[in-house]
């Protein structure tokens, strides 16, 4: 059995090379219909999330993405 090691949540820069990473996601979503491209955006989520396993991390996670969602503007 794996021991649990305690775990906080990385802001900063982690990503190599993100701007290929961004193209990635967006070519992922390339030719998905809007609905569709919510259920990969979901989907990725969750696999991430099950990858990451500390829910701790993930309760850090969804705050700080709820807060920047709602300080952003929505377009519409």
């Amino acid at each position: 059995m794996k021991a649990e090691t305690a775990m906080s949540l990385n802001r900063q820069p982690h990503i190599p090379d993100p701007d290929g990473f961004y193209e990635q996601l967006i070519d992922a979503q390339r030719d998905l219909s809007d609905d569709q491209a919510d259920m990969l955006i979901a989907k990725l989520a969750l696999i991430l999330a099950n990858h990451i396993g500390d829910r701790a991390v993930l309760a850090e996670a969804l705050q700080l993405a709820r807060h920047n969602t709602l300080a952003t503007p929505s377009q519409g």
